[in-house]
């Protein structure tokens, strides 16, 4: 049976996509009060920088993406950071696992050497939290040119972007928008929503680049999981029964999401095959790589292939579930002014917190650049594993 047939048998029985409950709220045209936005009101000062301000052009179309040969650069990276983490850089580590604040460094000033260092030391911490920025501040074409060291930049099939840069995908709750959070937590208990970004492309993202303009004065942090701790917990009988499984994770929900509420779709939906176990290119970590994104409706993980419907369900359950509860792996960031969060997508997945209702301006812009197509190795015992 044809992939797209078969995707549509096992869709039949999933609830359908309510357009304003697609991950963690509806965005597109109309969705944010311009004038707001561009000059403010008695309530609300105008956005910091109105040029990030999300726009959706319909003209906007892009042929199906051709694979590339991904350079992995913190393969080779020194591993001591001496051009990252120099005498006067102060690193704290969110927790043992994941995660780490980092002060006294400008990423957009480094060399060639300190942004493979960057590649390695976020592999390994899988997400850095880098404080007092310039990012913001940059021409936008200057910080594409920075992500694009990483990968091919990733232009996102209906996320709203600046005006003439659709290579960066806004994360953007207008000024007194209280809507959209009502609408999502009418019909669910929480606004966690897990997910690696576009894990349906046929190369996902890698090394992952978040920045600030605007934020609630509390509220709206972000969290990450740690996957390769997540695949850590697991029995060493787990684990292997894991290795040889792949799972289909399809894009086509997000676009028939996006045209429900009248928005664009820039790119065809794709699905595509991946490990359910992948490995690192730069540390050799195996991960797990399944997307729950809004599990009560449509995951990115579409389902197990070679399984029975109710097999593949309940074991992707069970990891779902084994990701959402392992506060012990997870990171949680809060958003400081000239943040930039770095993350590597191919070993993590994240939630936004949708936990504030005063109103108050969310504005955050994403570089994506694409890495290699998610690859396994024969399975091994984990050293020294105690779990």
């Amino acid at each position: 049976m044809a992939p797209a047939a078969l995707l549509a048998l096992r869709t039949e029985s999933i609830v359908p996509i309510n357009p304003g409950q697609y991950k963690e709220q509806s965005s597109g045209p109309g969705t944010y009060v311009k004038d707001v936005e561009e000059k403010g009101n008695e309530d609300f000062e105008k956005a910091t920088y109105p040029h990030y301000l999300p726009t959706w052009n319909p003209e906007q179309k892009y042929p199906p993406l051709e694979p590339f040969k991904h350079v992995e650069h913190g393969v080779n990276a020194d591993a001591e950071y001496p051009d990252l983490l120099g005498p006067s850089v102060v690193k704290d580590d969110l927790t043992p696992n994941i995660g780490s604040s980092i002060k006294g460094v400008q990423i957009s000033k480094l060399s060639d050497a300190g942004k493979n260092q960057l590649a390695l030391l976020t592999a390994q911490r899988k997400v850095l939290a880098f404080r007092d920025q310039d990012f913001a501040d940059l021409p936008i074409h200057e910080a594409l040119n920075f992500g694009g060291y990483f990968g091919r930049h990733h232009i996102h099939p209906s996320s709203g972007s600046p005006e003439g840069f659709p290579e960066i995908h806004l994360v953007h709750r207008g000024a007194g928008d209280n809507k959209s959070a009502q609408q999502l937590l009418s019909q669910r208990t929480s606004s966690v929503a897990w997910h690696s970004d576009v894990t349906y492309e046929q190369q996902p993202p890698g090394t992952t680049f978040l920045y600030i303009f605007d934020k609630p004065k509390t509220g709206g942090d972000t969290i990450f999981v740690d996957q390769v701790e997540a695949y850590r917990r697991l029995s060493p009988g787990f684990q292997e029964r894991l290795h040889g499984l792949k799972a289909v994770h399809s894009g086509i929900e997000q676009a028939q999401a996006s045209k429900a509420r009248g928005s664009i779709v820039r790119r065809e939906p794709v699905t595509n095959e991946h490990p359910i176990v992948r490995t690192h290119p730069a540390t050799g970590e195996k991960a797990l790589f399944v997307n729950p994104q809004c599990k009560s409706y449509h995951p990115f993980t579409r389902y197990i292939v070679g399984y029975k419907k109710e097999e593949s369900d309940a074991l992707l359950k069970f990891l779902y579930d084994h990701i959402g509860f392992g506060s012990d792996f997870q990171a949680r960031v809060k958003w400081e002014e000239k943040t930039v969060i770095v993350w590597d997508n191919r070993v993590t997945c994240h939630t936004a917190i949708l936990d504030w209702a005063n109103g108050q301006r969310r504005h955050l812009a994403r570089i994506t650049p694409q890495a290699e197509r998610p690859y396994e190795t024969p399975y091994e015992k984990v050293p020294d594993q105690e779990y």
